[in-house]
């Protein structure tokens, strides 16, 4: 990979070099209101964050914390949250879709503690979650609904939910307050390896110690994940504010989330507002870059979504003529057996990659994002679940 050399550097446009991607996504329930004042690039920095989500707030706020000494810049190539983080639906579970794994600890508990140090207050509440089944369900199910079958709640379990857009505006603000710099609408479009890690953005070089690739299901190339994990879309819907009368009568007085663990698949929550999330479908993409130009008013998106509310008004008589006010999709990455990737570049030992949380990224992303801050300053190693046994590296 070339060298690239610097070159002079001056304020950044906080509108230039932005992405569309996310302009046909829809709009959320809730919004990020974050945004860092434009700013120089560095020329140096110890540790380059790649990615403005979850994971790498998390990171740069951990490393900044535990590190003060050392500096932090994180880039990101659209606008804060502006990917995976700001447009899930905020349902926060344990472990891994791949279930627990080897040294993975308790992953609900260390979100809260994360949460709680750096004082992001997001509407957090792990009260439990229900696992829905079309087969015979719990005797006192809350949940009777008609989908495909009799949907009751089979199984209770750890979790719980966040407002997503004051987890990534807070965790930024905590990245901000303790020390690090943010750059939002810097894509940072090559990295070159050695000695030092090179970083090309802008047309400008930025030398880093040590950085974290933390784009998830954008940019594969540059995380060496092509190939490796699969991109996806999927879909969301949220109704207007219920009555309690209506959340009793569909039982989701006890504001549990929900998820289906068998097919067709549904997921959903309750927000603080009382409109209900409703989501199901995964948009299947042969490259990342089909993200950019998704619109979900157009073709297959636009009906998935219609079926979607469709399906909603008709799981129970109290939702028949319920409203929808916000319609939404996000992108996501699986991994292989649905396995996290936490790795070495293959490039380099200085550069490490964190993503395809597979659908259960909302506590992991946080969680093993301060990992990986430890892991960047040579405290603590990458787990050894997310490669071939005896080769750390991706590729």
């Amino acid at each position: 990979m070339p060298h690239h050399s610097s070159k002079s550097l001056r304020p950044l446009d906080p509108h230039a070099n932005t992405t569309g991607r996310s302009a046909g996504w829809g709009k959320t329930p809730w919004q990020i209101d974050f945004h860092p004042a434009p700013r120089r690039l560095p020329r140096r920095v110890d540790f380059a964050i790649i990615g403005g989500g979850f994971t790498g707030l998390a990171a740069a706020a951990w490393l900044r914390r535990i590190a003060p000494r050392r500096s932090v810049a994180v880039f990101e190539a659209g606008s804060i949250g502006a990917g995976s983080s700001g447009r899930t639906g905020g349902i926060a579970l344990g472990e891994t879709a791949a279930g627990d794994l080897p040294g993975l600890g308790d992953v609900l508990a260390g979100y809260a503690k994360i949460l709680r140090t750096l004082k992001v207050n997001c509407e957090l509440s792990l009260g439990g979650a229900y696992e829905l089944a079309r087969r015979a369900g719990l005797a006192e199910s809350p949940i009777s609904w008609a989908d495909s079958g009799n949907l009751r709640v089979a199984k209770e379990i750890p979790g719980g939910s966040v407002n997503p857009g004051k987890v990534v505006s807070g965790l930024a603000r905590a990245a901000q307050r303790l020390g690090a710099r943010i750059f939002e609408h810097v894509r940072v479009e090559d990295i070159a390896h050695g000695e030092s890690v090179r970083l090309l953005a802008r047309g400008a070089e930025v030398l880093a110690r040590g950085a974290l690739v933390a784009t998830n299901a954008l940019s594969l190339e540059l995380s060496g994940l092509a190939g490796r994990a699969q991109p996806k879309f999927t879909l969301a819907v949220a109704t207007e504010p219920l009555t309690a009368r209506q959340l009793a009568a569909v039982g989701l007085a006890s504001r549990k989330p929900f998820y289906t663990v068998d097919l067709p698949y549904l997921w959903g929550r309750l927000m603080a507002s009382n409109r209900v999330i409703f989501g199901s479908g995964l948009v299947h993409l042969k490259d990342w870059m089909e993200l950019e130009t998704l619109d979900i008013a157009k073709g297959e998106l636009a009906e998935l979504l219609a079926s979607l509310i469709r399906r909603a008004r008709g799981l129970h008589p109290a939702l028949r003529h319920v409203n929808f006010s916000h319609r939404w999709g996000g992108p996501m990455l699986i991994g292989e057996d649905w396995t996290p990737v936490f790795a070495r570049h293959p490039g380099s030992e200085r550069v490490l990659v964190l993503g395809a949380y597979s659908g259960h990224g909302v506590a992991l992303s946080v969680f093993l994002g301060c990992w990986a801050a430890e892991a960047l300053l040579g405290w603590r190693d990458v787990p050894p679940w997310s490669a071939a046994p005896g080769d750390r590296k991706i590729g």
